[in-house]
């Protein structure tokens, strides 16, 4: 590779970025990837109660609160990558968040499941955050 090849790489990966970031298809998948993030985080709020029953003993406090802060984490993250503010940030945060539901949550779930219907949810909750984990990140490599 020739150095003016080398001078023009940075320019033409930020002119393909862009192209692909301003894609309609992009835009749809923002969208369709944010709602059900929010719809999660709207559900996490609602259903404190319910969600605190899930949240590890070893965690200290009561357990609705760390479902509101997840609930409006969700939210938060959600509105931040849809509107494309602050979406790169939000995006890894998310990620890492949902890895953490994977590790802290799920994983345990599945292992301590009795019966197989129980074995079969845990693991669609385990592929459904790592593939929402996936797509935060993908979002996030896309942000500016």
């Amino acid at each position: 590779m020739c150095l003016s090849e080398r001078a023009l790489l940075p320019f033409f990966y930020q002119t393909v970025r862009l192209t692909i970031m301003n894609a309609p298809y992009i835009t749809l998948a923002r969208w369709l990837f944010c709602l059900p993030i929010v719809v999660f985080g709207i559900s996490h709020i609602i259903r404190a109660d319910m969600m605190a029953g899930m949240i590890p003993s070893y965690m200290p406090g009561p357990g609705n609160i760390y479902s509101y802060l997840i609930g409006i984490f969700l939210i938060a993250a959600g509105v931040a990558i849809a509107l494309r503010r602050k979406d790169k940030l939000a995006g890894i945060l998310l990620a890492a968040l949902l890895l953490v539901f994977v590790l802290a949550i799920h994983i345990p779930s599945f292992m301590g499941a009795t019966d197989d219907m129980s074995k079969a949810l845990s693991m669609t909750n385990i592929l459904k955050d790592i593939a929402l984990a996936g797509g935060a990140l993908t979002f996030s490599g896309l942000a500016k």
